[in-house]
């Protein structure tokens, strides 16, 4: 095998970030109670064997900070940080702290956002070349290798193929995974996030899972994606036809579940950022049960 294969540069990726990591918003409590909780919950994903955490939803780096005081080796990642909701200079600089710190560890994901949810969104793709360049011209900058970007559509896969280290799709297929091994190409980093219902229920599963993809459905950066895919109108109805739901999801036992993780890895990912969905739905309620098992099944 030469250096330059693609088997090589998925080896490279995947001894610095691991084969899998965990994607959770839960990751940012309010509360000490909370606090305490996150610390016990991340060493264990560390234990466990976890090679990155990703802090889910639109966190800031004040959510990653406390997740790297409290290990010692696994990699925090954001998953993603709002480019609309702080500035390149600040972030620039926080992460500097971070490497004096931890160095190595952190892993800046970026994103654009949803109109809906970003009052200032405009624009997205020269909004983020500006983003890039600020980061590049920043008193401390942010190589481009420390950086990954929330890419989903031709344009974006192409620009964090150039200006990042690769690419953080979410809401995604294993054959999206493909087309964007392919335009980012063998080198680039490539870390899809995957939710997961461990539940052999189908039907139960499946719930659970309309219940999340309700939320991002009214989202046409989400839709527009699956559109291209060869998704139609009709499968969004109803919060996902079952088609949709089990092209986008890793439903049921962890039989069902590896062999899903396992069409990711073949279409090109290098690493998966699980997130996995229970019955429980208190936003800050950390699925500790379901990440065991998952390790149990996976690594």
């Amino acid at each position: 095998m030469t250096s330059d294969s693609p088997a090589s540069h998925t080896s490279r990726h995947t001894r610095t970030y691991g084969r899998l990591g965990i994607w959770s918003a839960a990751l940012r409590p309010t509360t000490p109670e909370g606090r305490l909780e996150l610390t016990d919950a991340v060493t264990e994903l560390e234990d466990l064997g976890y090679g990155t955490v990703w802090t889910g939803g639109s966190p800031s780096l004040d959510d990653a900070a406390p997740l790297l005081e409290a290990t010692s080796r696994i990699k925090v990642a954001t998953g993603i940080l709002s480019i609309w909701e702080h500035t390149a200079e600040s972030v620039a600089a926080q992460i500097a702290e971070f490497e004096t710190r931890h160095p190595g560890r952190f892993l800046l994901g970026l994103g654009v956002s949803h109109d809906a949810l970003a009052p200032q969104y405009a624009r997205p793709y020269s909004a983020m070349v500006a983003y890039l360049d600020a980061l590049d011209e920043a008193p401390q900058p942010l190589p481009a290798e420390r950086r990954i970007l929330a890419a989903l559509g031709p344009k974006m896969l192409k620009l964090a193929s150039s200006r990042a280290a690769g690419a953080h799709p979410y809401l995604v297929t294993p054959e999206h995974t493909a087309q964007a091994r392919e335009a980012l190409g063998p080198d680039a980093f490539l870390a899809p996030e995957l939710t997961v219902v461990l539940d052999p229920d189908l039907d139960r599963a499946r719930t659970v899972a309309r219940t999340m993809l309700g939320f991002y459905l009214p989202l046409p950066n989400y839709t527009n994606n699956l559109l291209r895919l060869g998704f139609t109108e009709a499968d969004f109805e109803n919060n996902g036809s079952d088609r949709l739901l089990d092209a986008l999801f890793a439903l049921g036992d962890e039989d069902r579940v590896r062999a899903k993780a396992e069409e990711f890895y073949a279409a090109g990912a290098d690493h998966l950022a699980l997130q996995a969905l229970t019955t429980d739905d208190r936003h800050e309620a950390l699925p500790r049960a379901e990440w065991r098992a998952l390790a149990k099944a996976l690594l």
